[in-house]
């Protein structure tokens, strides 16, 4: 009987680290010089959601690679994507600004991508439905792929801005909306959030939106206040407000 709970005691522990292991990496390169993206998916088990991930300006960068690889740690897969479509990563507000403008001024290609990357995630064996989620510039991307009518489970905007010359028609939204803001974000302001708020009631579509006091934008980036200092933007990191939306996004996944 020791034996033979001995044993039972060894595949435990095997199971246990199994489910534990880092989640698979892989580049993904899109056909027709779209860009890249990298792809995390969780060992041991078939994620039923797919998640794609939008970063900030500055690019596809660590961050928005950790946040990626953190959702495949929490099961899901999960494709960080290169939105600017050439691994262009700033360190500097002008840089951003420039990179950003001209993904903006090529929409088609923007959608591409973006499409491209679901595409990925529906590849996967069991994959049956995909969210997505951006941070400040890719916030504004997921939002707007929800007004188009992109057909995704849920899509979650943190510190993005809200605004838009294209509102959503009624009925258009089929995704449900999760929206994390800071109260004190001057890049977001309380006119914009509440203009926002009108148009998702007006299109009919099902809004979570989480306003934090007092907090700046970027409020989930660790490297946010660091930032602010060397730059003079706006933006500083918030503990409690990460750790609320983070929280927000896990449920707001799992419920589906």
């Amino acid at each position: 009987m020791k034996r033979l709970r001995f044993v039972f005691v060894l595949l435990a522990a095997a199971c246990a680290s199994a489910l534990n292991a880092a989640p698979k990496e892989q580049a993904i390169e899109f056909a027709n010089g779209l860009g890249s993206a990298v792809l995390y998916t969780p060992r041991g088990s078939k994620a039923r959601s797919g998640v794609i991930v939008i970063h900030e300006w500055w690019g596809l960068n660590d961050y928005a690679r950790g946040r990626a690889r953190q959702l495949a740690e929490e099961g899901y897969a999960a494709i960080a994507v290169d939105m600017y479509g050439h691994g262009k990563v700033a360190s500097h507000p002008e840089d951003a600004t420039a990179f950003m403008q001209a993904a903006l001024a090529e929409p088609e290609k923007m959608n591409a991508r973006f499409n491209a990357a679901k595409a990925e995630l529906l590849k996967l064996k069991k994959v049956e439905q995909v969210f997505a989620i951006g941070y400040c510039f890719g916030g504004a991307v997921v939002l707007n792929q929800a007004r188009m009518g992109n057909d995704l489970a849920g899509v979650a905007s943190f510190h993005g801005s809200l605004g838009t010359e294209q509102p959503a028609e009624e009925g258009a939204i089929k995704a449900k909306v999760l929206v994390a803001t800071g109260g004190a974000d001057p890049m977001v302001p309380p006119k914009q959030v509440g203009d926002f708020v009108t148009e998702m009631g007006q299109a009919g579509a099902q809004l979570e939106l989480l306003s934090f006091p007092g907090v700046l934008h970027s409020f989930t980036n660790p490297g946010a206040t660091a930032k602010g200092k060397e730059t003079g933007l706006p933006v500083a990191y918030d503990a409690a407000a990460d750790k609320a939306s983070w929280n927000a996004l896990l449920r707001f996944l799992k419920d589906g």
